[in-house]
């Protein structure tokens, strides 16, 4: 295959295409090349690798304005009507080396919650499950024998939120009366008795990356109560308070460059640093509350020095915190982390709080609030669920919508991404789980079974199971 490098030749042909390949942030690859116009995807996975210089051949899809190139360039010109006068840009998205299966079927509904399942999450490593539930109980459940393992006793009210520290030692749950207990998922057992400080319910919980420190030892909650509180699990006891909204806070994040996110019903993002708790900047742009708050970089927080190899054994957290170090960097690469709101308001807003506290991009198309976002695991998508029943699709770098999936007939509750950011889970009010293909933007798997309206799912990290809890009380467990 004949390459000429654009500077080098000026002479063309009507079977060549001058082409700029870029990566996602718009950095090129090299100059412009004159491409002959039979070249596809095969042919430029080539040209990436050898122009990377890439020593193990890597996989990567390729888009021309948002749209994946699956033909040759000629076809695709023709097709789109594209001159070839001017140059074609060509952005190359690295793909996860591993696929993950789409779940297909339920492998166990198991009983033991008496009231509502209201939230349910997989262990960084995927080898556990745990689940709040309005029965004012934590289930830790054994994914091999598909079996209850612990169930714990100790809160008072409904369990709202849980939150795995990602070095998987602690589980953390926080209720309707404002109290926060941490768990030894090894034995169900609470370590010490419940954190109290918050005077209204618990709206969510989130851990120090590993990266940052090792082992977990402080995680952030936030409350209806207007306050953040940042929790010592070694010292058992809040060790700053964050306050400065006006109103409840809705979503707490824990950023892997060491700051804190909130959003809250007062319309406004607030940014904190952790050492004393100061304010750093503040997000203006929704006209409505702040519901959820999802970052870039989210997947590698979560699964910290877990991947998807399975190497999850750690000599010492040293060890630990070096190895998440690497997966954080590799994955953010040289790019800010990003930050997506999305609000009562219909609308989400892209923000990269590092650079500036203006929004970066405004993402509207939704009918109804938007209740759910979440990026994929490589950052290059945005997935919303909103209560207009669809879940909508964004590009991760630029904000610009791609896709509307449409199936559900109830709102959408939660959206979870499998590993390898090909396939996207949505929960509804309608009681069933959705699995969506993001490459063709087709529902893939529909997956009826709940009784009641889905309130939780979870697609763990390894990408093997899905875990699913709502109304009827039933946790259900789906495999491929």
């Amino acid at each position: 295959m004949e390459i000429e490098e654009g500077n080098n030749t000026m002479t063309t042909n009507s079977n060549t295409v001058m082409c700029l390949l870029t990566n996602p942030e718009g950095d090129p690859l090299g100059a412009p090349l004159y491409l002959p116009q039979n070249v596809g995807p095969p042919q430029l996975q080539e040209i990436v690798n050898k122009l990377l210089n890439n020593d193990e051949k890597l996989p990567y899809a390729f888009y021309i304005s948002d749209q994946e190139l699956a033909v040759e360039l000629g076809s695709y010109l023709q097709k789109n009507k594209v001159s070839v006068e001017k140059v074609l840009r060509i952005v190359y998205l690295p793909q996860a080396i591993f696929r993950i299966r789409p779940v297909s079927r339920c492998s166990a509904s198991i009983a033991g919650h008496t009231e509502a399942v209201l939230s349910v999450s997989f262990s960084p490593d995927g080898k556990y499950l745990a689940s709040g539930s309005g029965d004012t109980t934590v289930r830790f459940w054994d994914l091999n024998t598909q079996t209850p393992l612990f169930t714990c006793n100790g809160h008072k009210n409904w369990v709202l939120t849980i939150a795995w520290s990602p070095d998987g030692k602690y589980l953390v749950s926080g209720s309707m009366s404002g109290e926060l207990i941490v768990w030894d998922p090894q034995t169900g057992k609470p370590l010490g008795g419940p954190l109290t400080g918050h005077k209204k319910w618990i709206t969510g919980v989130s851990w120090e990356p590993v990266h940052l420190a090792a082992p977990c030892r402080r995680f952030v909650s936030a409350s209806k109560d207007g306050d953040a509180r940042i929790w010592d699990v070694a010292l058992k006891r809040s060790a700053i308070i964050l306050s400065g909204h006006t109103l409840a806070i809705t979503c707490v994040k824990w950023g892997g460059d060491g700051h804190i996110y909130t959003g809250s019903q007062d319309c406004t993002i607030k940014v904190w640093e952790t050492a004393q708790g100061k304010l750093i900047r503040e997000l203006r742009g929704h006209g409505h509350w702040v519901n959820s708050l999802a970052l870039s970089t989210e997947y590698v927080l979560r699964t910290g020095a877990f991947d998807h190899a399975g190497k999850n054994s750690f000599t010492s957290p040293e060890e630990m915190k070096q190895k998440a170090l690497e997966r954080y960097e590799k994955m953010r690469g040289g790019a800010p982390e990003r930050l997506v709101s999305g609000s009562d308001d219909f609308t989400m807003i892209l923000w990269e709080p590092e650079r500036s506290k203006q929004p970066k991009e405004r993402l509207t198309g939704h009918q109804q609030l938007v209740n759910h976002v979440y990026f994929s695991p490589d950052g290059q998508w945005i997935a919303s669920g909103s209560f207009d029943k669809s879940v909508k699709l964004w590009n991760g770098i630029t904000g610009k919508f791609i896709a509307s999936f449409r199936g559900h007939v109830g709102p959408v509750y939660q959206i979870s991404w499998s590993a390898d950011s090909r396939l996207l889970l949505s929960g509804s009010k309608d009681s069933t789980l959705k699995v969506w293909d993001i490459r063709t933007h087709k529902l893939k798997q529909d997956l009826p079974g709940h009784a009641d309206e889905v309130f939780s799912v979870d697609w763990s990290p390894d990408g093997e199971k899905v875990a699913s809890g709502g109304k009827d009380r039933i946790l259900k467990l789906w495999m491929n």
